[in-house]
């Protein structure tokens, strides 16, 4: 219905457009006096213009797109303060940057293994104007939940950098167990047995919990995605993502 009454409009506006230009010819258009003579002559319209249903939809796309994206960006702005203050967040960069990017993610996800080294390095990347703030969303498998777990009982430790990177670097395209994750733990220097205790804390399991149901509520649908400001960057979107900061940057300066 929608389309139909997008491409009404768009017709609409062609018609008004036709009778304003050759008034002429308008004069010999019999006026719709009722719903039957319209719909006829727009059936003949369309005949005639096919390409204007295709127009239609392409218009009906692009409001809705727009109209999506002002939805998700007001439940960002709403969400804000849970995205980059919380503070059970492990975060690298300044705390005071002027710029946060927040990553959703999974460590099974292997476009977020690809992008793991250049999203470590934003913060250098940009003069140190950057924080960047992990939010653990293990949405692929069981698998992913307690890896997002012991990364973040392994911050317990103080060594949550050291657990993350690890953990992106573990080829486990095919998944992995405890063993894995135990293995991983004890190279970076974590107290496994302490770690497997933790990870079973109020909260550990607490911090995983919040940062998944903010997730569900701003939209985050996969992994990695990137919020910055107002604005969310669905994938490994390099090129957007360091647009969005360096046009955040030069609003500040």
């Amino acid at each position: 219905m929608k389309i139909l009454r997008t491409a009404r409009m768009a017709i609409f506006a062609s018609l008004a457009g036709l009778m304003t230009v050759t008034p002429a010819c308008a004069e010999r258009q019999p006026a719709p006096g009722n719903k039957a003579e319209m719909d006829a002559l727009i059936r003949a319209y369309i005949l005639e213009n096919p390409e204007i249903i295709e127009e239609a939809l392409i218009q009906l796309r692009e409001r809705e797109r727009a109209s999506e994206q002002n939805q998700q960006a007001a439940l960002i702005a709403d969400n804000q303060s849970r995205l980059i203050n919380n503070p059970a967040d492990y975060s690298v960069g300044p705390d005071d940057a002027p710029i946060t990017v927040v990553e959703f993610f999974d460590y099974r996800c292997g476009y977020c293994k690809r992008s793991a080294s250049w999203t470590m390095a934003l913060p250098e990347a940009f003069d140190n104007q950057v924080r960047v703030v992990f939010k653990e969303y293990p949405i692929l498998s069981p698998d992913s939940e307690q890896a997002a777990l012991a990364a973040i009982a392994a911050g317990q430790q103080g060594k949550y950098e050291q657990m993350h990177t690890a953990l992106m670097q573990l080829d486990n395209t095919g998944g992995f167990g405890p063993q894995q994750i135990d293995e991983v733990a004890k190279s970076v220097g974590v107290d496994v047995l302490q770690m497997r205790a933790d990870m079973q804390t109020a909260p550990v399991i607490a911090a995983l919990e919040d940062s998944m149901r903010l997730g569900r509520d701003i939209g985050v649908s996969g992994t990695p995605n990137f919020i910055i400001g107002n604005q969310m960057v669905p994938g490994a979107n390099r090129p957007a993502v360091e647009q969005l900061i360096a046009e955040a940057l030069a609003e500040l300066s």
